[in-house]
């Protein structure tokens, strides 16, 4: 059936604002408007910790319908498989095994793999991350070059660039990473000059610290945190699960101490993710907690991210499970602050990113200019 088209005489006749006049003209034409997604998503894990996932194209599948854009990485670690200690039962996570993680450096030309075979349309919805390198290694910054150098046109950021994580931290054999070491210094410098944007898990405190340390004692890691923050000022940084995690709890004046980040102008280059479930489980305990997280998100709603924090998901259900967990979240934040925190946060920030690290790579790497 051949489809009739209104001419600009007759919209004129209607005397529609030129807004209106653009979407009645798209309808009439039976044009498709860009899918209005739910979230873009700042934190996701494409591989397990034994390095198995969907395929990119089988996750673009489960995006469909809710998330717009995705920062994409795989695990930094391997989880070793020792017979000796497991037997034939694989291990697949960091929690299932006695035997050591270590880094795994091809997991940054897996993703790149795999972003590359995508088309120019289906890239532009993903960040690709640089992560497989040893933070307290002071070669790390050079292997990020080299990634750039290899990869042009791919990477935006690196992360989820982990330091003090509960239990993970001390099954990596060799020096513990540690926020006071040159080497990590020398990440976030070369991340300043290139403009790759920085996610950076740091749990707050210690496992377990409500129930061993005395009311009033500050977090383990927050002097250091904020140090390593204020030596880098020019080094976009989202800090992961504002510090916390399943066994790091927030303290009575946890959003006293996220606040008080925020707040201050030498942090101005800091955000926080409230990715992962385990995040979740904290920001929507009872709806008293959930308005606390929604009254401070909404007196700096430019500065969280929400971001799912799934690894390897076999399905689309599992792959929103974090995302319909802050319902009670979304609900109670006003609709401007929501679609911040969803959405336009991850834009503004990541767009920055992709355009400093395309300009860099313009200068530094020849076959990016052509």
């Amino acid at each position: 059936m051949r489809k009739s088209f209104l001419p600009c005489s007759s919209l004129r006749a209607l005397s529609l604002p030129p807004l209106l006049a653009v979407l009645f003209l798209a309808a009439a034409s039976g044009r498709s408007q860009t899918p209005a997604y739910e979230f873009n998503d700042s934190h996701f894990h494409l591989t397990n910790f034994n390095q198995e996932g969907p395929s990119i194209r089988d996750f673009l599948a489960m995006m469909d319908g809710k998330a717009g854009r995705v920062a994409i990485f795989g695990s930094p670690f391997q989880q070793q498989w020792s017979y000796r200690i497991d037997g034939d039962r694989a291990p697949t996570y960091y929690l299932h095994s006695d035997a050591p993680l270590y880094y795994y450096s091809f997991i940054d030309a897996s993703i790149a793999m795999a972003y590359k075979s995508l088309s120019k349309e289906q890239q532009a919805r993903f960040d690709p991350m640089i992560i497989g390198f040893n933070p307290s290694d002071m070669h790390a910054s050079e292997h990020i070059r080299r990634v750039l150098q290899t990869f042009p046109g791919v990477f935006t950021g690196i992360g989820e660039l982990i330091i003090h994580k509960e239990f993970v931290s001390g099954k990596i054999p060799g020096q513990v990473p540690s926020l006071d070491d040159p080497a990590l210094d020398r990440i976030l410098d070369f991340c300043a000059e290139s403009g790759l944007l920085v996610i950076l898990h740091n749990d707050i405190d210690i496992p377990f610290a409500q129930a061993i340390l005395k009311e009033g004692t500050e977090p383990a890691y927050l002097s250091q945190l904020k140090a390593l923050f204020k030596r880098h000022p020019n080094t976009t940084i989202i800090w992961a699960h504002t510090g916390l995690g399943r066994v790091v709890a927030p303290s009575k004046n946890h959003l006293a101490i996220v606040e008080a980040i925020l707040r201050d102008s030498a942090f101005r280059h800091v955000c926080v993710d409230i990715s992962w479930d385990e995040t979740a489980k904290y920001i929507v305990a009872t709806p008293e907690t959930t308005k606390q997280w929604a009254d401070l998100i909404q007196r700096y709603p430019d500065r969280f991210l929400f971001g799912s924090d799934t690894a390897a998901p076999a399905d689309q259900s599992k792959y929103f499970h974090t995302f319909n967990m802050y319902a009670p979240l979304w609900n109670s934040l006003d609709s401007e602050t929501s679609r911040k925190v969803r959405l336009t946060n991850y834009e503004r920030l990541f767009d920055q990113a992709r355009r400093k690290v395309r300009t860099w790579e313009s200068a530094h790497v020849p076959i990016a200019a052509n």
